[in-house]
C-alpha cells in the first residue's frame, strides 16, 4: 500500500472510489495573479498576494496551509463575497468559462453566485435558515436562478435532496434544518449548492464539524457530484487526510502566497516546498511505532509581521543568507509541479513516503 493511499485508509476506512480523469481541454476558472487587500488598523493590509491557479471541469483542487495563510480570503475573493468597503483586489484575474469577474458590477455577479458558482461552508447549521424549511431554501434557488415555477422549483428540490443521499426527500423536503443531524444539513447545502448544476463549488472545510464516518460520507458525496456533473471543485482544508482522499492537484499555501503546487501523489511523495515537507512530516504514520510528532518550528508569518526575503526562512531548516533577502518567485518545474523556493535543486525534499 503507498502512503497516499495509507494516509486515505487511516483518515477514512471506507473503500476509495476512482476519480474520472478531468477535462484538461476546458478551464472551468482561472486564477492569475490574485491580490488581496483588508482594511485594518493599520490602513490597507495585504492579505493574498500574487495567487495564480486554474481548475479544469471534472478536477478537484485542495489549497491547504495553516491557520492564517490565506485560504479562505482566497476563497471568498474569488466568490466576490469579501466586504465591499473593507476589502480591495488591486490586481489580478478570476475567470469563470473565460468571462472575467474581478471589476464586474455586483448584480451581475449576484446572478453567477448561486448558479454557475457556489460555496459550501464549515458550519452546515449556521448556513440554513432554521425559519424556513429545507425545501423552501433549495428551490428558491431554482426560482431565483433557473426561472422555474415555485411547483417545478420544488420538483428540483426533492430531485437534489434524493441525488445527494437524503432518505424520503420527498416528505424531508418540508422539515426544518434543527430536525436534521449535522451531516445531513451539509449534505442539504451539497443539494443547494448543485440544484443548479455549477461550474465551479468551492468546499471551505466542509467537513470541520462532522465526525469521521459522515465525513467519508460527504467525501465520497462531493467525488461523485464532481464526477457525474463535471464541476471544478476547490477544496480549502487543513487536513491532509481529505487532501489524499479528494483531491487531484494541491496548492500551498503560506503567509498569503501560494508556496507551491503539485499533484497529490507528488505532494505527498516528494514536496517542492520546505513548507510542504514540512506539512507531510508532521503527518502522524502507521507502523513506525512510538515516536515523537514532528512539527515546524517557530510561529506562522502574519500580515504585520512578513520578513524580508523567503516568507518562510525564519522557520526554514534549509534556510542560508539569499533566502534571507532574495523574494523567490513561483516557478515551474519539469513534470507541472511549481515551487517558491530558491534552493529547491539543492535539495532533498521528502514526504511520508521517504
Amino acid at each position: 500500500m503507498s502512503v497516499l493511499q495509507t494516509v486515505r485508509h487511516a483518515a477514512y476506512p471506507g473503500p476509495s472510489k476512482a476519480r474520472a480523469g478531468p477535462d484538461v481541454a476546458k478551464l472551468a476558472l482561472e486564477v492569475n495573479n490574485l491580490t488581496i487587500e483588508l482594511a485594518t488598523s493599520r490602513g490597507w493590509t495585504r492579505i493574498v498576494e500574487d495567487v495564480s491557479f486554474s481548475i479544469p471541469s471534472g478536477s478537484s483542487l485542495g489549497i491547504v496551509g495553516e491557520s492564517g495563510s490565506g485560504k479562505t480570503v482566497t476563497a471568498l475573493g474569488i466568490m466576490g463575497l469579501l466586504p465591499p468597503r473593507a476589502s480591495r483586489i488591486p490586481s489580478g484575474s478570476v475567470r469563470l468559462d473565460g468571462r472575467e469577474l474581478i471589476g464586474m458590477p455586483e448584480h451581475d455577479r449576484e446572478d453567477i453566485r448561486g448558479k454557475s458558482m457556489t460555496m459550501i461552508f464549515q458550519e452546515p447549521m449556521a448556513s440554513l435558515n432554521p425559519g424556513f424549511t429545507v425545501g423552501d431554501q433549495i428551490a428558491e434557488l431554482a426560482r431565483r436562478h433557473l426561472g422555474a415555477s415555485r411547483s417545478d422549483a420544488m420538483k428540483l428540490a426533492v430531485e437534489a435532496l434524493d441525488r445527494v443521499g437524503i432518505p424520503n426527500a420527498a416528505r424531508r423536503k418540508d422539515d426544518y434544518p434543527h430536525e436534521f443531524s449535522g451531516g445531513m444539513c451539509q449534505r442539504v447545502l451539497i443539494a443547494m449548492a448543485i440544484i443548479c448544476k455549477p461550474r465551479v463549488l468551492i468546499a471551505d472545510e466542509p467537513t470541520t464539524a462532522l465526525d469521521v464516518t459522515i465525513q467519508a460520507e460527504i467525501l465520497d458525496l462531493l467525488r461523485e457530484m464532481v464526477r457525474e456533473l463535471q464541476i471544478g471543485l476547490i477544496f480549502v482544508t487543513h487536513d491532509l487526510g481529505v487532501v489524499a482522499d479528494v483531491c487531484d492537484q494541491v496548492v500551498v499555501m503560506y503567509g498569503g502566497q501560494i508556496v507551491s503546487v503539485d499533484r497529490a501523489e507528488g505532494l505527498f511523495s516528494a514536496p517542492t516546498h520546505p513548507y510542504a515537507e514540512g506539512l507531510m512530516v508532521s503527518l502522524p504514520q502507521i507502523g513506525f511505532g512510538l515516536r515523537a510528532l514532528a512539527s515546524i518550528g517557530g510561529e506562522a508569518v502574519t500580515p504585520a509581521s512578513i520578513p524580508p526575503g523567503c516568507r518562510f526562512h525564519p522557520r526554514c531548516p534549509y534556510v542560508q543568507d539569499a533566502c534571507r533577502t532574495v523574494k523567490p518567485a513561483l516557478r515551474a518545474l519539469p513534470g507541472g509541479a511549481m515551487t517558491r523556493c530558491l534552493r529547491y535543486e539543492e535539495l532533498n525534499l521528502v514526504g511520508p513516503a521517504r
